[in-house]
């Protein structure tokens, strides 16, 4: 091979391999030469020689001994392989390109690399130099590297402070800047496994129940956990204490960290081979974990960013204190616009009572008809306190019926004359004959488009003769009266047994006075008394203005606050009464020749779906798995909707409330000849063949098997079951193993 005249100083040695290296024979003479030779092993920086072959590939001729030591391969064990065989893909492609650019360039080049060698990561600074035949063809490149990894290194390390204290100074700067909680959460998640490098990182949030929620993630793929409820199996052992003395969990494999099994499965489920858990405090109290994940291979964490880890969950414990004073402020803050707002309606319903209250002292006063002063009671109530309808009942002498004597309704029924028996509703009057106010929910009589549910109050009237009638209120809605509209009617009813009473006082009287026309002591014994009796009406005023001047005062206003929590239980009882009168009615429907069923046509594989789907959440609380499972050879089935969407209620809530935690619930369909078999189950419970038996009967209650404690009618299973026959289907149970299944068969 002809040399390159630049290269003629040097000669073939066939015992020295630097000059096999530049491929001359060389004159052991020449100082010159013998002193470049020396160089090439003595040098400190690393020389390494790459032929360039005919077709244009590259291969290795030999190192010099400070590359040896450097990468730790022998000039021997390279000489002749290419990039591909020492080198990973990625990095053989990187070292081609720079060779290749030297080459296409014709001249020296410099660069800066980082490569791999026997699993040990180095920067490099590199000089390639190409060599020339006398063609003028490159046939050779001369490179020199220097190891610049501790430079590298620091520069890094100066990097990644500026990244760690940029991340922090923009989640304070959140912080200050009061922004929503969530967005705080969401960015510094991101933000985070960017920095890191990781494939997931997230927040999880303790629930007062010592479960936990994933309220803020960021994942490399699409398995994002946000919302999701996830339990440690092994968190509820000693995992509190040790977070909760704020120490974190570094796991660098979870194969080799000796962890509890359950764990390794755990973390294994979640696709997660290293982690970091680091505790969120609020104060004193554990809000929640910030948690770094590596999925697809094992990582050493490093001290800065599990240091960075600890910084940032300080950092989300100040954000979740300051959202939480936040919403505490943006909730006082309304809370006092809602009392002050009351206590303006409060003060005006006072005026317009005190007014109320006024103008029928004065009507008594002039002794008008107790007739007129009673009707304009109701008609003024009514619009006074936006009602439906008021009604004034009279009990008779003997107090076994009472009747409607004054109404004034907007859009509802006259009831008026209308005569009661107070046998017939004991539950509802026997307070009332005690003296003692009641309020409870009606669903208003008569067709409605949309059930129509309202709040009735009953104020008794009375005075210190006994009991007189009932001053009835109905609201068009679901809203209650409130304690301080009580009081405020009970003062009307105490003026209307005034006006009753004076009334019945002035007809006695008149009777007297035809009696005793020719007595003239017992006449004027009578006025006497009369003039005593009329006295009564200016002692209720005097205490009726004491009694709102009392009312007025901040502290009985204050004493108020009890009665949503009282009127809350007279919801609940009136609720589950209505629901119980709603079941009778329906069951003596049933029992009864009722219509025949409006039938339609559905398809359960999308009708049955969303109705099983609803009890989701229910389940999920309960701590039970809700499986669902259809047939898709199915025909439609012609049913009632209604009756048939009641049914699936009505069992699947049977079910749920008797089923433990831990266990599942389960509703299939299948085509059983020809009938549709619909199964509904739960594992856990077992009955005896006495359950079995009267687990249809009415008011027949499971209560030994209720884990969570739910109260019902007792008809819900006697509804269903009659239900099912009016759709022509039979229903019946089946429990054993550990399971209780009802089965219900509709024919095709």
């Amino acid at each position: 091979m002809n040399k390159n005249p630049a290269e003629s100083t040097m000669e073939l040695t066939k015992l020295s391999p630097p000059q096999i290296i530049f491929g001359t024979e060389v004159d052991e003479k020449n100082s010159s030469e013998q002193f470049l030779l020396s160089m090439y092993d003595s040098v400190q920086a690393s020389i390494f020689v790459v032929d360039v072959l005919e077709d244009g590939d590259f291969q290795y001729v030999a190192l010099n001994p400070t590359h040896e030591r450097w990468i730790g391969i022998r000039s021997d064990d390279l000489r002749g392989k290419k990039p591909e065989d020492i080198l990973s893909p990625i990095d053989a492609a990187r070292v081609r390109q720079h060779y290749a650019d030297c080459v296409l360039f014709g001249k020296t080049i410099s660069y800066e690399q980082c490569l791999q060698f026997q699993g040990v990561t180095t920067w490099w600074s590199t000089t390639l130099t190409p060599l020339r035949d006398v063609n003028s063809r490159i046939y050779r490149l001369i490179g020199t590297s220097s190891n610049i990894t501790p430079v590298k290194q620091a520069q890094e390390a100066v990097g990644l402070q500026v990244e760690r204290e940029q991340l922090l100074e923009a989640i304070a700067g959140r912080i200050h800047q009061s922004v929503e909680l969530e967005t705080i959460l969401h960015q510094t998640t991101i933000e985070l496994r960017q920095f890191l490098n990781c494939d997931r990182i997230l927040i999880y949030r303790f629930q007062p129940d010592g479960s936990g929620v994933i309220v803020a993630a960021s994942v490399a793929a699409s398995d994002s956990l946000l919302g999701k409820n996830i339990i440690d199996p092994c968190f509820s052992g000693k995992h509190p204490e040790h977070y909760g003395q704020g120490c974190i969990q570094v796991v660098e494999d979870i194969y080799a960290a000796g962890l509890h099994p359950y764990h390794i499965d755990f973390l294994a489920s979640l696709q997660t081979r290293a982690n970091v858990v680091v505790p969120i405090f609020q104060e004193q109290d554990m809000w929640g974990l910030l948690i770094a994940h590596h999925c697809q291979e094992s990582r050493q964490w490093q001290q800065a960013e599990t240091g960075l880890l600890k910084q940032l969950a300080t950092q989300i414990g100040i954000a979740v204190k300051q959202a939480e004073l936040r919403q505490q402020l943006k909730d006082l803050k309304a809370e006092i616009e809602l009392q002050k707002q009351k206590h303006k309606n409060q003060l005006q319903q006072v005026r317009n009572f005190e007014a109320l209250v006024r103008r029928m002292t004065e009507q008594i006063r002039d002794r008008l008809d107790e007739a007129q002063v009673l009707q304009t009671v109701t008609q003024e109530l009514t619009e006074l306190l936006k009602l439906e309808r008021c009604q004034i009942e009279l009990y008779s002498p003997c107090q076994t019926l009472v009747t409607i004597a004054y109404e004034y309704s907007i859009n509802l029924p006259q009831c008026r004359e209308l005569t009661r028996q107070i046998a017939d509703r004991l539950e509802v009057y026997q307070p009332l004959l005690q003296k003692q106010p009641l309020q409870f929910l009606e669903i208003a009589p008569g067709w409605q488009p949309n059930l129509l549910v309202m709040s009735q109050m009953a104020c008794p009237i009375f005075d210190t003769q006994g009991i007189l009638g009932n001053l009835w209120l109905t609201r068009p809605s679901q809203e209650a009266f409130d304690e301080f509209e009580i009081e405020l009617v009970q003062q009307v009813a105490n003026e209307c047994a005034i006006a009753i009473r004076q009334t019945q006082l002035y007809q006695q009287t008149q009777t007297q006075v035809k009696e005793l026309e020719n007595c003239d002591r017992l006449k004027n014994q009578f006025l006497r008394n009369l003039s005593q009796e009329l006295r009564t009406p200016i002692t209720s005023i005097s205490l009726a203005v004491q009694t709102l001047e009392s009312v007025l005062t901040p502290a009985e206003i204050l004493e108020i606050e009890i009665v949503p929590q009282l009127l809350q239980i007279l919801h609940n009882e009136c609720a589950r009464e209505s629901k119980l009168i709603n079941d009778l009615l329906k069951l003596t429907y049933l029992e009864a020749e009722p219509e025949p069923p409006t039938l339609i046509a559905i398809d359960l594989q999308s009708w049955l779906q969303p109705i099983v789907e609803s009890f989701r959440d229910l389940t999920n609380c309960q701590r039970q798995q809700l499986k669902l499972s259809i047939d898709r050879a199915l025909p439609p089935l012609e049913t009632d909707i209604t009756d048939m969407e009641r049914i699936i209620t009505e069992l699947l809530n049977h079910v749920c409330k008797y089923t433990p935690a831990g266990e599942s619930v389960t509703v299939s369909t299948h085509l059983r000849g020809d009938a549709v078999e619909l199964n509904i189950s739960n594992s856990g419970l077992e009955l005896t063949s006495n359950e079995l038996s009267r687990i249809f009967e009415p008011f027949y209650h499971l209560s030994k098997h209720d884990p969570w404690k739910h109260s019902g009618t007792g008809l819900e299973l006697a509804l269903v079951q009659k239900m099912v026959r009016h759709l022509g289907g039979s229903i019946y149970v089946e429990s054993g193993a550990g399971q209780t299944t009802f089965i219900i068969k509709f024919p095709l």
